[in-house]
C-alpha cells in the first residue's frame, strides 16, 4: 500500500466504496456478456461491442448501445435486439464475482462499527441485483445510486448527498474508488480522505496531477489505514 500519510484524527466513521471495478470487475463481466451476444449474432467482435458501452454516447449500461451495434452490423431485427438484451442482462449478472478479500474486508469493517456505503452511478435496481449476486447486501449500510442522489459522479452533489445520509463531515470518511477522475478527484475536492483502488483501475493514464491520500493494491489494504488510525487515536 502506498500512502501520502494524510488521515483525520481518530478512526474514520465511514468507508464509502464505489461499486463497479472497485468491489468486482464489472468490465470483465460486460466483456463476457459481449462475447455471448456476438456468438448469438453470428458476426462482429466482442471488444468492438464493449467499446460501444465505453464510448460515452449513452449511459454505461444503456441498451441503446446494443441496438446501435446491431444496426451498424446491418443485421438488426426487433427479435435479435430483445434476445441480445436478455443475454446481456443474464450474463453480466452471472459473472459478478467479488475481488479477492472484499468479503473479509467488509466483515471486519462491520465488526469495527464503521459505516459502509456504496456510491455508484448505476441505477438502484441494477446495483441491488449486483450486490445481491455478490452476496454482500447484509454488509452495506447505505446504497446511494444516481437515481437516489439525483446526480452522477464526478458531480459534487453525489458526494455531499452521501455525507448527509450519515451526517458525517468529509474528513470523517474514506472514499474508495477505481477512477481518479470520477471518484478520487471530487472526493478529495470536498475534503474526504481518498483511497485509489489501483487493483481495479482500467484506465491508468489520466494526465491528472492529483495524488490520492492512499493507494490500494488490494482492497484489504484499507484495513491498514483503519489500524493506523486506530493506533494513532490510542
Amino acid at each position: 500500500m502506498v500512502t501520502n500519510n494524510r488521515m483525520s484524527n481518530g478512526l474514520p466513521k465511514g468507508i464509502y466504496f464505489d461499486m463497479d471495478n472497485t468491489l468486482f470487475d464489472f468490465v470483465e463481466a460486460k466483456l463476457i456478456a459481449c462475447e455471448c451476444m456476438i456468438d448469438h449474432m453470428g458476426s462482429g467482435d466482442p471488444e468492438d461491442l464493449l467499446n460501444y458501452f465505453l464510448r460515452g454516447k449513452y449511459h454505461f449500461e444503456h441498451l441503446s448501445n446494443i441496438k446501435e451495434y446491431i444496426e451498424d452490423q446491418g443485421i438488426y431485427s426487433d427479435d435479435l435486439f430483445i434476445q441480445c438484451c436478455d443475454i446481456y442482462r443474464r450474463t453480466t449478472l452471472d459473472n459478478i464475482k467479488l475481488y479477492p478479500n472484499v468479503m473479509d474486508t467488509l466483515e471486519l469493517l462491520k465488526k469495527k462499527n464503521i459505516s459502509v456505503a456504496i456510491v455508484t452511478d448505476a441505477y438502484k435496481q441494477n446495483a441491488a441485483r449486483r450486490l445481491k449476486k455478490a452476496g454482500i447486501c447484509h454488509l452495506i449500510d447505505k446504497l446511494i445510486t444516481r437515481d437516489v442522489s439525483g446526480a452522477k459522479k464526478p458531480e459534487l452533489e453525489v458526494f455531499y448527498y452521501a455525507l448527509n445520509e450519515f451526517k458525517y463531515s468529509p474528513n470523517e470518511v474514506v472514499f474508495v474508488g477505481d477512477s481518479m477522475r470520477r471518484d478520487i478527484a471530487p472526493a478529495k475536492q470536498i475534503g474526504m480522505i481518498t483511497a485509489h483502488a489501483l487493483y481495479g483501475d482500467k484506465n491508468r493514464n489520466y494526465g491528472i496531477s492529483l495524488k490520492p491520500d492512499h493507494v490500494l493494491k488490494d482492497i484489504k489494504d484499507i484495513l491498514q489505514i483503519i489500524d493506523s488510525s486506530d493506533h494513532h487515536n490510542c
